[in-house]
């Protein structure tokens, strides 16, 4: 039987397009990876078995940005500010409830 090691495993993309482009790391895609990695050491949510926050080079959905995705759901987030990121963490990371409002299909 294969187990995930992580029970959630978050990338975020923080691709930075030098064409001048649309890119997640233009609209605070860095400042929420940041905040998102401070919030689950804090609440001691990091580890085997919990959560693991990752960068990520570019995941191909520039237009729809900033993304995170959360795995194994393969669910697919955008967010505005840190209350958004504290919401996920919230109802998605402790409590497994999809965070409806924030879904890119």
């Amino acid at each position: 039987m294969t187990t995930n090691h992580f029970k959630h495993h978050v990338f975020f993309c923080l691709n930075k397009r030098p064409d001048g482009e649309s890119c997640c790391m233009d609209k605070g895609a860095e400042a929420a990876y940041d905040h998102m990695k401070a919030q689950v050491k804090k609440l001691g949510l990091r580890g085997k078995g919990k959560v693991r926050i990752n960068r990520a080079g570019c995941l191909d959905r520039c237009g729809e940005g900033p993304l995170m995705v959360v795995y194994p759901e393969a669910v697919w987030y955008t967010f505005v500010d840190s209350e958004d990121i504290d919401e996920i963490i919230e109802s998605h990371i402790i409590n497994d409830k999809v965070v409806e409002r924030l879904l890119v299909d």
